[in-house]
C-alpha cells in the first residue's frame, strides 16, 4: 500500500473538505484516516490516503492538489508517508 499524507492549512472557508475529497475520489485515492480542526478562523486537516489505485503518479496528484489549494486559498501538501515521518521526527 502506498500510504501518503495530505495536509491542508489556511483560513477557513466553505468547501475546503469538499474540494479535496472530490478530487481524491475522482482520482481513485482512498481516504484511510482524516482529522480536521478549526482554531479560531484557521483550518487544519491531515489525511492519510492510499494511492494504490490512482491512475496518476503521486507527484502529479500533489501538484494538482497544490493548484486546487491556490484556487481555494489554502496550502495543500502531499508527501509519501516515509518522507513525512522523516521530516517530522523529533
Amino acid at each position: 500500500m502506498k500510504k501518503t499524507i495530505i495536509t491542508v492549512v489556511g483560513k477557513d472557508t466553505v468547501g475546503i473538505i469538499a474540494a479535496v475529497c472530490t478530487y481524491l475520489a475522482e482520482n481513485k485515492v482512498n481516504i484511510l484516516d482524516i482529522s480536521q480542526t478549526i482554531v479560531q478562523e484557521y483550518f487544519n486537516m491531515m489525511m492519510i490516503v492510499d494511492c494504490n489505485d490512482a491512475q496518476k503518479p503521486v507527484h502529479e496528484l500533489a501538484d494538482e492538489l497544490g493548484e486546487i489549494g491556490k484556487e481555494i486559498g489554502v496550502s495543500i501538501r502531499m508527501q509519501h508517508e516515509d518522507i513525512f515521518n522523516s521530516m517530522h521526527r523529533i
